[in-house]
């Protein structure tokens, strides 16, 4: 299932075009991320204290329809991708007032170790949480496209 995280656009999340900054749907996508991860029982200090970081290695963003100030936006994260190694998931930011689709995007993160910064499998503490993310995700899809 899609995890969907409320944003609502401040002055400085605009430019001089009074539109939101493309920049801060990069930051947006990590919002819907950490919630993702929150939602599996996995939380960013967690991994830290236990020795890992989750850093980007890609990122895609495919601007559709601008952003205002004073929009709420939605942020639709989903897993997409899974190994031991990395994980991508991929983005939809709409306005929640109007449902336009405004951005698509995508990340790809790798686990690495927190003091060495090399590439690391994830450890079953955290690869299964992620699986059955990963699952419920499948389900979704299948759910949907029979409908």
């Amino acid at each position: 299932m899609p995890i969907i995280t409320e944003h609502h656009v401040s002055f400085y999340d605009t430019d001089a075009m009074a539109v939101v900054h493309h920049a801060n749907y990069i930051r947006w996508f990590e919002e819907g991320r950490v919630e993702y991860l929150r939602k599996y029982g996995i939380t960013l200090e967690d991994l830290m204290e236990d020795g890992y970081v989750f850093p980007i290695t890609e990122v895609r963003a495919r601007y559709l329809a601008p952003g205002r100030f004073d929009d709420t936006v939605c942020i639709e994260t989903r897993g997409s991708q899974l190994t031991k190694a990395k994980m991508a998931f991929t983005y939809r930011v709409f306005n929640k007032a109007t449902g336009t689709l405004m951005v698509r995007g995508f990340t790809q993160n790798v686990f690495t170790h927190r003091d060495t910064g090399k590439i690391c499998r994830l450890p079953a503490k955290y690869y299964t949480k992620l699986a059955l993310a990963m699952e419920d995700e499948a389900d979704w899809l299948e759910t949907e496209a029979d409908e």
